[in-house]
């Protein structure tokens, strides 16, 4: 009897130490400092800067004369019609970009290009906005490419402004090994991790080294593929991912420890209020002037 009541009184207090700390973490974490808050985030957009966004995601390869260039995919097939690997190519020989491109994030939708079709380099995104934050996935397992970032973000002076990773961990082990002052993401394992110490109430408990949370918003995949065509496990895994990943508590925890929660890639209204009410720190779109107009009309600035 007396090992029973010991037992229960250690659970109890176990749950409530967990309760207390998961809305006041700061008790047993210090705070991370934040150097910029995001909450517009432009997926691969760099007009959207001239709209006041408050940061741009990107993603980096590496051509074969070691230069750091903006390219989502690694093949070029999609984005210039020619069927070539980055890595494979002298930056002087890749070709230009399609004047028709498709919207990854939206179901049916095309955006057209500007006039200069040619694949950018990291530097001049970095010449060309050395205000604005940056997102950078390492798209590559590349040893020199991770360092060549490194080097252009210590070059710029852009250690303050930018996040880096991946959803690889090697990758994100990797970044930090190379420059632990450029803050990291969760990587793929690490979300999950992380979602573990969240639902057996060790989160506040355990130190974290990340200081940016990039999830997606599960149920976006229904706008992004035809309803009816998705099978019942597809549904249900839609449905259980969504529930265990859009989690008040856990944004709130997490932003409360100084951890910004970005969730992507959302492009309309409805998403965008249920990203705000979740409590995510900023919401990343394909459509930067809809996300302002959203934000402009209900209110949503860095004074809430």
């Amino acid at each position: 009897m007396c090992a029973a009541v010991y037992v229960l009184s250690t659970v109890t207090g176990y749950v409530l130490t967990s309760a207390l700390l998961l809305k006041c973490p700061t008790l047993l974490h210090r705070k991370k400092r934040e150097n910029f808050l995001s909450q517009h985030i432009s997926h691969r957009g760099g007009d959207a800067v001239n709209l006041g966004t408050d940061m741009l995601e990107l993603d980096c390869q590496l051509t074969k004369d070691e230069q750091v260039v903006v390219s989502h995919d690694s093949n070029l097939k999609r984005a210039t019609g020619v069927n070539t690997q980055v890595c494979d190519m002298a930056y002087s020989e890749l070709p230009p970009y399609l004047c028709k491109l498709g919207v990854t994030f939206q179901r049916e939708c095309f955006c057209e290009g500007g006039e200069d079709k040619r694949i950018p380099l990291l530097r001049d995104v970095f010449e060309a906005f050395p205000n604005t934050p940056v997102n950078i996935d390492i798209k590559v397992n590349n040893d020199t490419l991770i360092k060549k970032v490194s080097e252009l973000v210590v070059k710029y002076d852009r250690e303050h402004l930018t996040v880096w990773g991946n959803a690889s961990n090697e990758i994100v082990k990797k970044c930090y090994k190379e420059n632990p002052r450029i803050p990291v993401l969760f990587s793929f394992p690490r979300v999950l991790q992380l979602l573990g110490l969240f639902y057996t109430g060790l989160l506040p408990f355990v130190p974290l080294k990340e200081q940016f949370l990039e999830i997606p918003m599960p149920s976006i995949i229904t706008k992004l593929k035809d309803p009816n065509r998705l099978t019942k496990s597809q549904r249900f895994i839609t449905w259980l991912a969504d529930n265990l990943l859009m989690r008040k508590s856990l944004f709130e925890h997490l932003t409360a420890r100084g951890i910004q929660v970005y969730i992507w890639v959302l492009n309309d209204d409805e998403d965008f209020q249920r990203a705000f009410d979740l409590g995510a720190t900023g919401v990343m779109t394909d459509f930067p002037t809809r996300l302002k107009d959203f934000m402009d009309r209900n209110g949503i600035s860095k004074l809430q």
